[in-house]
């Protein structure tokens, strides 16, 4: 009788679904490539926070990302200079999903957009905009001017994180 032994398996490979950054001919720096590519916060941190300055830009995010998800945000587009190879980025630039939004329970610093966010900047080193929200330079919803770059005219990528299920919100620790 032919017996077998079974062995349980443990995947150990991290697969991030952050593609690696591409240079676009007249952009300063790479770029991510054109696309939405979701990601959740742990991977962000991992492709992105990577020095004292660029860690301190992602607590900001965090925090952002928390009051968004309690006003029942169920998804973020992150973009700017963050998700670029600038090692030094300035903020960063990201939009809401409002779908499912409570305005009741959502802090109106997200609905601040005078003195060039300034308020938005102060709570979290960033900026926010409604996704849906027109930008009017350009005549697109902010979802859709954030995938042109803005020094080559060119399409790239923004990263979209769905907010509800991230371990880094809900207190789960990723192994």
């Amino acid at each position: 009788m032919l017996r077998c032994l079974h062995f349980q398996c443990y995947n150990i490979i991290v697969v991030t679904m952050i593609p690696h950054l591409i240079h676009v001919t007249g952009s300063p720096w790479p770029l991510l490539p054109p696309g939405i590519h979701q990601a959740n916060l742990g991977e962000v941190a991992t492709a992105f926070a990577t020095n004292p300055w660029r860690r301190d830009l992602f607590d900001g995010l965090v925090d952002a990302s928390k009051r968004l998800l309690r006003a029942g945000c169920l998804k973020i587009y992150l973009d700017g200079s963050y998700v670029s190879g600038k090692p030094k980025p300035r903020d960063f630039d990201a939009c809401w999903d409002p779908a499912g939004v409570d305005p009741s329970k959502l802090d109106p610093v997200f609905l601040e957009f005078g003195n060039g966010r300034a308020a938005q900047k102060a709570a979290f080193k960033g900026e926010f905009f409604p996704s849906s929200m027109l930008c009017t330079d350009v005549g697109q919803a902010f979802v859709e001017f954030f995938q042109q770059d803005r020094f080559s005219g060119e399409q790239k990528g923004i990263i979209s994180i769905p907010l509800p299920d991230d371990p880094l919100l809900s207190g789960k620790v990723q192994s």
